[in-house]
């Protein structure tokens, strides 16, 4: 039994779920064991022999997703290879006094949860407030756009700075993608005709005969070549 990490007591039945149904649901996602200690918060894990590397990193980013506030059904995206996490802890950039901590969480969130539901909308993560920290889960791109956001905020710019850059980001996104798609399109253009050909039995043969033919250089009746009539001829006087 390996231990992987300790969450906050407020968030052990959290993590447990109503009759262990949360345990179940990340056990069976993971195909791991997983041992609670609901009076430390302390959680630990069996791993099956034939454990998956990649899966030994991402399960600690799920249990302490969820310790930090982030509900288990979101929680779960990290197993994906295209999910990965981010923790922000508020009080390295306001100190440790309580309300300090409590003006920047609400900053953060915005009024009715506006400013986090449009981070999470343009960057298609998902955030999580809860007590000092945040956490931020998505892909790589999104990941980037979202913390760059957060970032910004926790050192005190305005909400609509913030918003204009996540739309600039989000605009310059789709420019970048629209180019790649068309030349990937451009792309298969050009190569259609070799593909047309192997479907027509001859077909190239035929062209390639057809291309020898236009290129010879015509004869006359005689049998000279074109070329030798065009020599100009002079006559005495």
């Amino acid at each position: 039994m390996e231990s992987l990490t300790r969450i906050p007591k407020e968030r052990i039945a959290v993590l447990i779920g109503k009759g262990g149904e949360t345990r179940k649901s990340i056990e069976e996602a993971s195909g791991v064991k997983l041992h609670i200690d609901s009076t430390t918060g302390e959680v630990s894990v069996d791993w099956p022999i034939d454990v998956d590397p990649v899966l030994r990193l991402k399960l600690p980013d799920i249990i302490r997703a969820i310790g930090r506030g982030l509900a288990p059904n979101r929680a779960l995206r990290l197993i994906g290879d295209d999910a990965f996490l981010r923790i922000y802890d508020i009080r390295e950039w306001v100190g440790r006094k309580g309300n300090h901590t409590r003006r920047m969480r609400s900053r953060l969130i915005g009024r009715d949860g506006r400013i986090r539901s449009l981070i999470e909308s343009f960057t298609g993560t998902e955030i999580a407030i809860h007590g000092s920290t945040v956490v931020v889960i998505g892909d790589e791109l999104g990941l980037m756009t979202a913390c760059t956001a957060i970032e910004g905020l926790l050192d005190g710019a305005e909400h609509s700075t913030v918003i204009r850059g996540m739309e600039r980001d989000v605009r310059r996104r789709r420019i970048e993608d629209r180019s790649l798609d068309s030349y990937q399109i451009k792309d298969t253009t050009t190569n259609t005709t070799p593909e047309f050909e192997d479907l027509v039995p001859g077909l190239a043969e035929i062209r390639k005969k057809r291309k020898s033919i236009d290129t010879q250089e015509p004869t006359l009746d005689d049998g000279a070549t074109a070329g030798d009539h065009n020599v100009g001829t002079y006559s005495e006087e």
